[in-house]
C-alpha cells in the first residue's frame, strides 16, 4: 500500500521520473498547454507549482533556484519573467488539468495540463 507515500512513481527509477518531469515541465512552459496522462499531470502539478512559487519572487537568487532545477536557459526566463509576473497576487493554484479522452492504444485516460 502507498498510504501517505508522497509522490508518484510512475514506473521509473529515480533519475528517469526526474528527467521525465523537467521535460515536461519545460514543454509546459513553453507552449503554456500539453496532453499526458493523467498520474503525469497531476505529478507534474506539484513539480511546477513549486517552481512557479520561487520564480514569483523575482529575484536573481529566484532565477538560479529555478534554473537549478529546469537547466533550460529559454524556459527559465520565461517562467521568471512573463508567467510567473501574472500570478503575484496569487497564493497557489496555477496549473489546471481537464480530463480529455482515453488513448486508443492502452486505454489511459488523457488529460491537458495548462496554466490558469
Amino acid at each position: 500500500m502507498r498510504h501517505k507515500h508522497g509522490y508518484r512513481k510512475l514506473s521509473r527509477t529515480a533519475s528517469h521520473r526526474k528527467a521525465l518531469l523537467e521535460n515536461l515541465t519545460i514543454s509546459l512552459i513553453e507552449h503554456e498547454k500539453i496532453e499526458t496522462t493523467v498520474p503525469k499531470a497531476k505529478e507534474l502539478r506539484r513539480y511546477v507549482e513549486r517552481l512557479v512559487t520561487k520564480a514569483r519572487v523575482g529575484t536573481p537568487n529566484a532565477h538560479r533556484q529555478v534554473f537549478a532545477k529546469l537547466q533550460c536557459k529559454e524556459s527559465t526566463k520565461k517562467l521568471v519573467n512573463e508567467i510567473a509576473t501574472n500570478y503575484k497576487e496569487k497564493p497557489g493554484g496555477y496549473t489546471k488539468i481537464i480530463k480529455t479522452r482515453i488513448r486508443r492504444g492502452d486505454a489511459t485516460q488523457m488529460a491537458y495540463i495548462s496554466f490558469v
